[in-house]
């Protein structure tokens, strides 16, 4: 079934429009929410509160994406249970989540008041146009590590590269992008 045609359904508010994301896209998402929480259940559950999450914004909304759309909403459900489930373990962060979370901290300003969280459409607005920049490579290194969470491994698996060529290039990528971040006015 396209896009088209389960958005059709979500429009009519009717029900087999959540079978067929999950038959279109259900293995995307536990893909997705299994590289960040490694546990079955919790993907299952992440899978489930993205369909209800997307039951319930469309409409009014309707994404010219739906895959971006569900892998958003996914990533951000997964991220959010790994930092409660994290923080209930007082472990601190671990794993390659943890790993992948740190290797950014250094170019993108976290939020610390009102005043970032407002900021923060501004800042992916600015990272949008930063990846117009980037070879394309370079790009999709970045995109699968970070918004895919993609291990080195994988990425270096999937392009046909070595790994300290996906790992050199997500460095010079991230000091890039602080660099520009930084002629953007963000004090990191």
């Amino acid at each position: 079934m396209t896009d088209t045609a389960i958005l059709d359904l979500y429009e009519t508010r009717s029900e087999s429009a959540i079978e067929e994301t999950k038959k279109q896209y259900g293995a995307f998402c536990t893909a997705i929410a299994m590289r960040i929480l490694h546990n079955k259940e919790d993907c299952e559950e992440c899978v489930a509160d993205t369909m209800l999450k997307a039951w319930n914004a469309i409409p009014p909304a309707r994404p010219n994406v739906l895959s971006a759309f569900l892998a958003k909403i996914v990533k951000n459900l997964a991220l959010d249970r790994y930092k409660a489930k994290t923080s209930q373990k007082r472990a601190g962060e671990s794993g390659e989540v943890a790993l992948m979370l740190s290797e950014l901290e250094e170019c993108v300003p976290c939020a610390e008041n009102v005043e970032s969280v407002v900021d923060s459409r501004i800042l992916k607005e600015s990272i949008a146009m930063f990846l117009t920049t980037v070879s394309v490579n370079d790009k999709a290194y970045f995109m699968r590590r970070y918004w895919y969470n993609e291990s080195i491994a994988e990425i270096a698996d999937r392009f046909s590269a070595s790994e300290s060529k996906v790992m050199s290039s997500l460095f010079r990528t991230r000091n890039k992008l602080k660099s520009f971040l930084e002629k953007e006015g963000y004090t990191l």
